[in-house]
Formats: structure tokens, C-alpha cells, sequence
């Protein structure tokens, strides 16, 4: 009987070692974004490993050879989408096909673009998360993807995601009171990059974007003397800069136009501090737009 029952207990913890095994997903994130919500859905039945970090150039990035390694041992592999991270195939290849990719945002329509920067992103605007009802999909998007991985954890993945959808709500509803304040015919934005399209049908605003749809594109002189020209057509309040820019240029346009400098806005990620949250990043840039163009 002794035996019987040491057997017993000895097949009692492998089960429940295998069960905590099972339960935990290993992430790898390429977005400060996704990062955050893939903690805040997954819980303690997630370990991400984030590659892209607050602070780094999203447009920029490449995988290093240790990046490539780490993403090696997931089962998961979050991406923006929209032909943000040009270089999935490569991080498929270095997989061996075994960590699932999910392109977070194929799950909702895109925004298009037009112009000499269309070809870079196919198209489309990848900035998707400044849109909260996006960000809304986008939660829904990473439980689903959690619960086909780990089934037996379904409940929690709910509970979790409809936590952060309620979050997101009251976000939105905070965000359309303060740009109620904001007649519409102020809600003009220049910024660094053409990053708030999302942003800008969601809450009225007309974006003038110094450069293109990625940090890379330089924008010539004759697109910088036109946005002059349409700044003082349109009194322009303010230019807002980014904090991955250098807003050398945009000193120069606003000293040209007499537009003063906004501030600083979060358009390819989270910060640090109080802007390492969506909800403290959202805040801020809205905060930041409204009391500028007021």
C-alpha cells in the first residue's frame, strides 16, 4: 500500500509539473505595444521576450544574431503587421517554421497611404495602435491566439483580456472628452512623421506629416517649403515633435511659420516612466495635442 501510494503521489506531481509546463507560452514581441498586452492577456501563464524595447526605432530594427536565437525558442511571435517588420521571413527561416507568427495587425482594416512612401509599407499605415478601438481588437486577437495555444488556461485569458478591454473603454471615453474641448477646426496636426492616421479618423483631425511614413524618409526641400506654405494657410497652432526625433527641422518650420513647438509625441511605441504604458503613452499624446492647439 505504501508503494501504491507513493506511486500514486509521484504520478499526482508529474501531472501537475506537466500541467504548469503546458500553461506557460513563451513570447517573443517585436512592438513595446504588443509587449505590454501580451503580459497584461497572458499573466503568469506568459514568458515574453521583448526585442523591440521603449525607446528604439521600430522602422529601424533588425534582428541580431541573439534576437534571432531568442525567437528560436518561442512558440510565439507577435508583429505589429502592416509591413512594419519587413524582415518576418528571415525570423521564419531562423524559427524553422516552429514558433507561430501572428500579425496582429492584419486583424482589422488598414489605412491607406499615397505618395513616393507607398511602396515601403505596401500601402498601408502601419501605425495601427493610436486608434483605441483597434487596440480593442487587437486584445481580443492575442487571447484567441493564447487560448489555441493553451487551452486549459481559456478562463484566465478572458478574464484577463476583458480587464483590458474595459480599461481601453474608459481610456476612449477620457479621450473624447479632453479633444471635445478642441474645436474641430483646430484639430490640425504636423508632426515628425505620418504616423496618427488612426488617431485622426478617430477623433477628426487632419494629419500635415513632415516626413513619410517611416522615420527613414527625409523630406525634401520642396515638401518642407510646401508645408510652410500650407501651415500659414491653415494657422497652424503648433508642430509637434517625436521622442525618437531629433526636431531640428521642426524648429526650423515653426521659426519660418511662426507656429510654436507642440511637444513631444509617442508615435512608434511606449516610453519610459509614466509614458511605458498604453494608457500613460495615449494620455500623454492627447493631453499634449490638446492643451497646443487650444
Amino acid at each position: 500500500m505504501k508503494i501504491l501510494r507513493f506511486l500514486s503521489a509521484a504520478v499526482l506531481l508529474a501531472c501537475l509539473t506537466l500541467r504548469a509546463s503546458a500553461g506557460t507560452i513563451t513570447v517573443t514581441s517585436l512592438s513595446t505595444i504588443l509587449t505590454e498586452m501580451a503580459q497584461e492577456v497572458g499573466g503568469d501563464h506568459v514568458k515574453v521576450v521583448a526585442l523591440v524595447k521603449p525607446g528604439m526605432d521600430p522602422h529601424e530594427y533588425q534582428p541580431q544574431p541573439d534576437d534571432l536565437r531568442m525567437a528560436s525558442d518561442s512558440q510565439l511571435i507577435l508583429a505589429t503587421g502592416k509591413h512594419l517588420e519587413n524582415y518576418l521571413p528571415k525570423l521564419s527561416e531562423s524559427t524553422g517554421g516552429k514558433a507561430a507568427i501572428l500579425q496582429v495587425g492584419d486583424a482589422f482594416p488598414s489605412l491607406k497611404i499615397t505618395g513616393e512612401d507607398a511602396p515601403k509599407t505596401g500601402g498601408l499605415d502601419p501605425h495601427w495602435w493610436h486608434s483605441v478601438r483597434n487596440m480593442k481588437v487587437a486584445a481580443k486577437t492575442v487571447r484567441d491566439e493564447f487560448i489555441k495555444l493553451d487551452p486549459a488556461d481559456k478562463d484566465d485569458f478572458q478574464t484577463n483580456a476583458a480587464a483590458t478591454l474595459a480599461k481601453l473603454d474608459g481610456l476612449n471615453q477620457w479621450a473624447r472628452v479632453e479633444i471635445a474641448k478642441l474645436p474641430k477646426d483646430k484639430r490640425k496636426l504636423v508632426t515628425s512623421h505620418d504616423a496618427f492616421q488612426y488617431f485622426a479618423r478617430d477623433y477628426g483631425f487632419t494629419i500635415y506629416p513632415i516626413e513619410g511614413v517611416t522615420t527613414e524618409d527625409e523630406p525634401s526641400s520642396k515638401k518642407i517649403a510646401d508645408l510652410i506654405d500650407t501651415i500659414k494657410a491653415q494657422n497652424v497652432k503648433a508642430v509637434f515633435f517625436e521622442n525618437i526625433e531629433n526636431p531640428k527641422v521642426i524648429q526650423e518650420i515653426t521659426k519660418e511659420t511662426g507656429a510654436k513647438v507642440g511637444g513631444e509625441l509617442y508615435a512608434d511605441g511606449l516610453g519610459t516612466g509614466a509614458e511605458g504604458t498604453y494608457d500613460g503613452m495615449f494620455r500623454h499624446n492627447v493631453t499634449t495635442i490638446v492643451e497646443a492647439l487650444q
